[in-house]
């Protein structure tokens, strides 16, 4: 969709050094509020599916976690911690993912974070033609291929992502006269 040529970000800036091939794109945005991400992929005219959020967490060993999954769907708590191997995992409260990772909530993204954590990607991403990411800015995004960008930032995938339970729903039942 719409290039940005004028301002780059960090996460842009660390792509072109390692000469990773990306798109930028932009939605808009009000300056520093961050949006939901199914309405970010609608208002850039992308299926949810390949759009990721990335979200941060601590395991039991207070070890940091970064996990992405796409912005439709909640991290599973339980499988991401058997994915990195940990007895269980939090999310990390949202006051502390600024001065951890040096990105703010709703600008979080899986590369050029203050430290290199662990890295999870939803095993979706891995059939993919191309993934988009927050590119580090309420705002910006970067779509580029997920082999890339998981070699990048040393990511595995694996299924990480609550499972939709049927179990729960209940089916309208027809009345007869």
């Amino acid at each position: 969709m719409a290039k940005n040529k004028e301002e780059k970000t960090n996460v842009m800036r660390v792509l072109e050094q390692k000469k990773i091939a990306y798109t930028a794109h932009t939605y808009p945005h009000e300056e520093g509020m961050a949006v939901d991400g199914v309405t970010v992929a609608k208002s850039m005219g992308f299926d949810p599916a390949i759009v990721f959020k990335t979200l941060v967490a601590r395991g039991a060993s207070k070890q940091y976690y970064v996990f992405d999954v796409p912005v439709a769907e909640n991290l599973d708590l339980k499988k991401a911690a058997k994915a990195v191997g940990e007895k269980s995992i939090e999310m990390i409260h949202q006051k502390e993912l600024l001065p951890l990772t040096g990105y703010v909530h709703g600008g979080c993204s899986p590369v050029g974070m203050k430290k290199l954590f662990p890295t999870v990607f939803h095993e979706t991403a891995e059939n993919l033609e191309t993934m988009i990411v927050s590119a580090g800015k309420i705002g910006y995004q970067v779509e580029l291929a997920p082999r890339d960008l998981a070699a990048l930032v040393r990511a595995k995938f694996a299924d990480i992502i609550v499972a939709v339970s049927y179990t729960h729903l209940t089916l309208p039942t027809t009345s007869r006269v």
